[in-house]
């Protein structure tokens, strides 16, 4: 769009802008206009002109400069052009930052100021013409961002508010709707999506389908509906299928906000699969830079790519989160042994995973920060194995490593590392749009200064952005805040995330970023400041989502838990970077949390404030066990406890009780033989107390496979 014209742009091969996608229904041929009318300049007389200048006026409204509507984008006179386009549709409308549905059917008040109530449009929308057309199915499924819109303009909704409808409507299952990969359905499935669905040229009810199945076909307009399902079928049939022995256990889904770095993931998938023993690969870059995001994009694109692939996905922040993943993937794996109390886990995937007939798999570690865990040094105390020792071994597997430091890096995956460099200004940007409820022109002056104070980092500007979308902020007043944080405070909060090679002088953008939503949330709810305090020290995976009830009723609770919503959670459902918080939180407040108590206290006043906020709330029971757990761990270690026996015992069985409901069903059992022998002891065999520690006995070892010592 330049002057108010409209131009067209072609972007093959180069870096595609943001740009605005429009679904819609055709009305007939002389009424739409085309490629060739855009060229000259006579379409401006047709009726299908309204939905051109709808786009425009809402493109330009959201911030992007480019749209693409199916009408006047393809030069239908050349059949090349048209092949690849059909071919290449659903890749269009699920690169693009917004999809327009324009509702042709459904009206709404052309008052520009008259509130649009639900109920004044559902019924015509339930049986709007756009559900029942064939290539409108990929327009649903392939965004990820869908707006609707009546024929006024005026937003309906979208595909995540209208979902629970869309699925009454179409039949689509909701995780469909919610971006599940769609091989993960059956292609009976899928084919059932389409069955109702009409076209207007017979063979496109078979070629509407092929981004459904991810399939190239060429378009033989003229062979018949059926010729053409059967060409699709044999497609179909020609793909190759997971396997009951394929596992995938990553634990985010995939970021529909990923923007960029197509050159790394290339480089990355250049290496999958190649050479005659395993694949070992590094991402190194600094802590922020997008490295997740990276190995997390690689892991559904290799699953997409490689349909018997098995991806492992393992956090190595810590020992106790790598070890907890090794438990869960040897378990996936239904590995004879690895629930023995004293099973090596690691050493048993190991050994599943290099046998000469396991099936392909990419294995991540992320977070491999920690040269200690990996490597043993030269006169470390421990006798233990370092972790790469347990690394397996397969021509048939593959291993990425994420971490910022470089030596890590070259330790575990030799040469083959791949750093991820400064996203450029451009890219920057467009993560700064595509995470933003109200996108900026793609050259306003502010993003500009606004990535550019972040050092273009994307933790920074996806936090950036959820501050922004939070407060309804404009960029130059979230300007203002940036440049208003004490030095001092800022310098304290970075040491754990700058490198000594590149941040030495300036602000850490990260830890500016959180230091304003933190100070925020303190401000307004110093009970949810405690709550998130709190959750730093919990492994992120673990924090219960119930705890945040998007849909609470009482505005005390939206009020209380609502902020951890938006800055604990900082953007919506599929996106891991919603978690990094946690990390930023543990750099203000651990050296307060490992004072002596200071957890358990947290935990206590946690336990007390559950009856208040969540009085009815069926998870109730289960959260109160595993706030308790530091709490009754802390004091049972404290003096004040040794001497209380009627006191430790009631505590023992807490602890133990925190640990079952836990899952950790070996570590229950300690306690809770403790609390058994000593009811037993003191109140006699028959005693009911006595009998229900026997009872909390068995179930231990009924969890864990130990039939006869429960029975």
């Amino acid at each position: 769009m330049a002057n108010g014209d409209l131009t067209f742009r072609d972007f093959t091969g180069a870096a595609v802008p943001a740009y605005a996608i429009l679904s819609h229904t055709w009305g007939a041929d002389s009424e739409e206009v085309s490629f060739q009318d855009i060229e000259t300049g006579a379409g401006k007389g047709k009726a299908g002109y309204s939905k051109i200048s709808f786009c425009e006026k809402q493109a330009v409204t959201d911030g992007l400069q480019y749209f693409w509507i199916d009408t006047c984008c393809i030069d239908k006179r050349n059949s090349t052009e048209l092949t690849k386009a059909i071919n290449s549709m659903f890749r269009w409308y699920s690169s693009a930052a917004r999809c327009y549905v324009y509702l042709s059917d459904v009206s709404t008040s052309s008052n520009p100021n008259a509130e649009i109530h639900q109920h004044t449009w559902e019924a015509t929308f339930r049986k709007s013409r756009w559900f029942s057309r064939g290539w409108t199915l990929q327009e649903l499924l392939a965004p990820a961002a869908v707006e609707f819109y009546s024929s006024q303009g005026k937003q309906l909704g979208d595909k995540q508010s209208l979902v629970e409808i869309i699925h009454e409507i179409t039949g689509i299952p909701v995780p469909a709707l919610h971006g599940d990969p769609l091989d993960t359905f059956s292609v009976t499935e899928r084919m059932a999506w389409a069955a109702k669905r009409q076209t207007t040229e017979e063979e496109d009810g078979a070629y509407c389908l092929l981004g459904i199945f991810n399939i190239f076909m060429p378009l033989i307009y003229g062979e018949g509906r059926d010729s053409a399902l059967r060409r699709l079928q044999r497609e179909v049939d020609g793909l190759p299928t997971p396997t009951a022995d394929t596992f995938f256990t990553v634990p985010f889904d995939r970021n529909p906000r990923f923007t960029g770095r197509e050159s790394i993931l290339a480089s990355l998938e250049e290496k999958l699969f190649v050479g005659e023993q395993t694949t070992k690969m590094a991402i190194v870059g600094l802590g922020g830079i997008g490295k997740t995001q990276l190995a997390l994009e690689l892991a559904y694109r290799t699953r997409a790519k490689y349909k018997n692939c098995s991806v492992f996905w393992i956090p190595a922040t810590d020992m106790d989160s790598l070890q907890q993943a090794y438990r869960d993937v040897a378990q996936q794996l239904r590995i004879p042994g690895w629930d023995e109390e004293k099973a090596d886990v690691k050493k048993l995937v190991q050994a599943h995973l290099s046998q000469a007939d396991a099936r392909p798999w990419l294995c991540v570690f992320d977070n491999a920060d920690d040269i200690s865990m990996w490597v043993r040094t030269s006169g470390s105390e421990s006798r233990s194995s370092g972790l790469k020792e347990y690394l397996p071994k397969s021509k048939q597997g593959c291993i990425v490593f994420t971490t910022r430091d470089k030596k890590t890096a070259v330790k575990l995956a030799g040469q083959n590392i791949v750093e991820v460099p400064d996203m450029d200004e451009d890219g920057a940007i467009h993560l700064l749009q595509k995470s933003l409820v109200n996108p900026v022109p793609l050259d306003s002056q502010d993003a500009k200064a606004l990535v550019e104070e972040l050092t273009y980092l994307p933790l920074a500007i996806v936090q950036a952005a959820a501050y922004l979308n939070e407060n309804s902020m404009e960029l130059r007043d979230y300007l203002s805040l940036l440049n208003e944080q004490e030095g001092e405070v800022i310098k304290l909060l970075s040491s754990e995330f700058e490198d000594d090679w590149r941040y030495q002088s300036i602000k850490n953008p990260v830890a500016t970023t959180w230091l304003i939503s933190f100070e925020q949330i303190r401000r307004r709810d110093p009970l949810a400041a405690e709550y998130l305090s709190f959750m730093a020290c919990i492994d992120r995976k673990d924090i219960p989502q119930f705890l945040l009830p998007a849909g609470a009723s009482h505005r005390k609770e939206i009020e209380a838990i609502g902020t951890l919503v938006a800055y604990s959670f900082i953007v919506k459902r599929g996106e891991p970077t919603a978690f990094d918080l946690h990390r930023l939180v543990h750099l203000a407040s651990r050296n307060w949390l490992q004072k002596e108590g200071a957890l358990s206290q947290l935990a206590q006043v946690a336990i007390e404030r559950l009856d208040e906020l969540f009085p009815d709330h069926k998870h109730q029971n289960r959260i109160q066990w595993r706030l308790l757990l530091p709490h009754a761990a802390y004091v049972l270690r404290s003096n004040t406890v040794k001497q209380d026996n009627n006191r430790r015992l009631d505590l023992a069985w807490k602890y133990a009780m925190s640990l079952y409901i836990d899952g950790r069903y070996g570590e229950a059992e300690v306690p809770f033989k403790e609390v058994f022998q000593t009811r037993k002891r003191v109140l006699g065999e028959e005693h009911p107390s006595t009998l229900t520690s026997m009872a909390n006995l068995a179930s231990t070892y009924r969890n864990q496979g130990r039939w006869k010592e429960a029975e």
